[in-house]
C-alpha cells in the first residue's frame, strides 16, 4: 500500500529527509518513531502529496506521488500534527461539513457521521459546541474527520501529543480498533513503547536518516538488549569512568 525509495528532502544544504525506503502492505500498522525535528512530519506530508520531494519515490495504493496525487488522496486519510477546528460549530456539524467537502449526500452523510462519532466513542457529544471538547476529544474529533470518506490509508501524524495519561490510552484504544478494520496505517510518536503493541512493523528515525526498520518484535529485542545507566561520582569521575570501560559488557562510557 504505501512504498518509498530513496525518498529525500532538502532544504538548501539542510536533509529534512535523506534516502528514505518504505514498504508497508495493506493491513500494517507502521510506527514511525523519532524526536522532534526528526523527519517525521516531512515523510508523511509527501506521501499525503501536500510536499514534493527532492528526489526519490513513492507510491501510496499503487499510484504515484508525482503522476497521480488526486488519486492518492481519495484512499488516504491525513491527520497532522495541529489541525484547526471550527469554534462556532456543533461537533456534528463540523464532521457534516467534511462529509459534504468529500460529495457524500444526503441521509448518507447524516448516517456516515453518526457512524464515525460512535467509532471513535463521541457520539455523546453530537451537539456539543466544538469550544466544549478536551483536547483528546478533539483529537478523536480529528480521527473521526479522516475516517469519513472510509480511506484504506491513514497517515496519522503524532495523534497522542499532548494528550493526558488516559487520553492516551483513549487514542491507542482507538488506533486498535482501526487495525482490525483492516486499515493500513502509518502513525508517529516520539515513544517507542506507546506503540510497541499497536504495530507490526517499526521505524526509527533520527536527523532524517531511517535508522532502524523492522518487524516490531526484532525492534523490542534489540532495544531491550541495550540498557542506558546514569551514574553520578562523588569526587574525579574520570577513575570511574576509565574503571566502567574496562566492564566487558559496557560499549560506551
Amino acid at each position: 500500500m504505501i512504498e518509498a525509495r530513496d525518498l529525500t528532502k532538502k532544504y538548501g544544504e539542510l536533509y529534512a529527509i535523506h534516502k528514505i525506503d518504505l514498504k508497508l502492505d495493506r493491513g500494517d500498522v507502521f510506527g514511525f518513531i523519532g524526536p522532534n525535528g526528526a523527519g517525521k512530519t516531512t515523510t508523511m506530508r509527501i506521501l499525503a502529496t501536500l510536499l514534493n520531494p527532492t528526489w526519490g519515490e513513492a507510491y501510496v495504493g499503487g499510484y504515484s506521488i508525482y503522476s497521480k496525487p488526486k488519486e492518492i488522496r481519495r484512499i488516504i486519510g491525513y491527520m497532522p500534527d495541529f489541525f484547526g477546528v471550527y469554534d462556532n460549530m456543533k461537533v456534528i456539524e463540523y464532521l457534516e461539513f467534511f462529509a459534504a467537502a468529500y460529495r457524500i449526500k444526503g441521509d448518507k452523510r447524516r448516517k456516515v457521521c453518526d457512524d464515525v462519532l460512535d467509532l471513535v466513542d463521541l457520539g455523546y457529544k453530537r451537539e456539543a459546541l466544538v469550544t466544549s471538547l478536551s483536547r483528546g476529544m478533539t483529537q478523536r474529533l480529528g480521527l473521526a474527520r479522516v475516517l469519513l470518506h472510509d480511506p484504506q490509508v491513514l497517515l496519522l501524524d503524532e495523534p497522542a501529543s499532548g494528550l493526558d495519561p488516559r487520553a492516551r490510552i483513549e487514542i491507542r484504544t482507538l488506533l486498535k480498533e482501526l487495525r482490525k478494520l483492516g486499515k493500513t496505517i502509518m502513525v508517529s510518536s516520539h515513544i517507542l513503547p506507546e506503540l510497541a503493541d499497536i504495530c507490526n512493523k517499526i521505524g526509527i528515525i533520527e536527523r532524517g536518516e531511517l535508522l532502524v526498520n523492522d518487524d516490531v518484535t526484532e525492534v523490542m529485542r534489540r532495544v531491550r538488549q541495550q540498557v542506558v545507566l546514569r551514574i553520578g561520582v562523588a569526587g574525579d569521575a574520570e577513575p570511574a569512568a576509565r574503571l566502567i570501560e574496562q566492564t566487558s559488557f559496557v560499549e560506551k562510557v
